[in-house]
């Protein structure tokens, strides 16, 4: 039956799911689609109906050796209202997609345009985990010892709620446009996220988690500059942290006053 054994692992994982997800979503055991992807098995048709429904492809490309599936170098992911677009190679793999910073502007109107986004350069890198993945070229000096230019890689996150305190995000965001900071994540709290440099000559702000349109966690860097090192201005985590809590508690003590 053709390569569908490699078709239903690849297209199980392009929809990000595990293989358990992927048995809930199609009504059969976790065991099946194990036995499925690694050929000891073959799926009836009706079986093959149900997942190349839910993979939005025809029975023949999920069946066949894939050369039906290479029209389009294109795949949207629907991620709760936003759309995000991603360009896939002849294997039908994610691409990593460049954002320069000169292209910075544009991005916030063309993230969810697939023809802009197929504008972008794009490229591979062995190394990491399967996900969804794009890169960023860094301006200003923000974020030293990360020097400007250097291309910052992000994974895809699929809620801001997980944001994780202290991590390195990029986020896209309607009104600051493209930030590189270290996030600390108070959204359920009071709906904000607190963005912090790693430069202590930038003070630390807030804003709205609703203004995020997309956010990445960072991953790798890549720079033709290797960075200079300056003990006095290293700051930790846990210091960073303290800094936004002070912060968070003049703003705080200012809406009290208001009262």
């Amino acid at each position: 039956m053709g390569k569908v054994n490699e078709n239903i692992r690849v297209r199980r994982k392009q929809l990000h799911l595990t293989q358990d997800q992927f048995a809930q979503k199609i009504g059969i055991k976790r065991s099946l689609v194990g036995a499925y992807e690694e050929g000891r098995a073959e799926p009836r048709l009706e079986l093959l109906q149900k997942m190349a429904g839910l993979f939005n492809i025809s029975v023949d490309q999920l069946i066949g050796d894939g050369s039906e599936t290479t029209a389009t170098d294109e795949r949207k992911y629907q991620r709760g209202k936003e759309v995000l677009v991603v360009t896939i190679d002849e294997y039908q793999k994610d691409n990593i997609e460049l954002v320069p910073h000169k292209a910075a502007a544009g991005y916030l109107n063309g993230y969810a345009d697939a023809e802009y986004v197929k504008e972008l350069p794009r490229f591979k890198l062995p190394f990491l985990n399967t996900g969804t993945y794009r890169a960023f070229e860094i301006s200003g000096d923000s974020m030293l010892p990360i020097l400007p230019g250097t291309i910052v890689i992000g994974e895809y996150v699929d809620d801001i709620r997980t944001i994780k305190n202290g991590k390195t995000y990029v986020l896209i965001t309607n009104r600051e446009g493209i930030v590189y900071k270290r996030v600390f994540n108070y959204v359920s709290e009071s709906g904000k996220l607190f963005l912090v440099s790693d430069n202590r000559h930038y003070a630390p702000y807030q804003i709205d988690a609703e203004d995020v349109v997309e956010a990445w966690i960072a991953k790798a860097y890549i720079s033709v500059q290797f960075p200079d090192i300056d003990s006095k201005n290293d700051i930790s985590v846990e210091q960073l942290a303290s800094v936004v809590l002070d912060l968070q508690k003049e703003i705080l003590q200012l809406k009290s006053d208001k009262k």
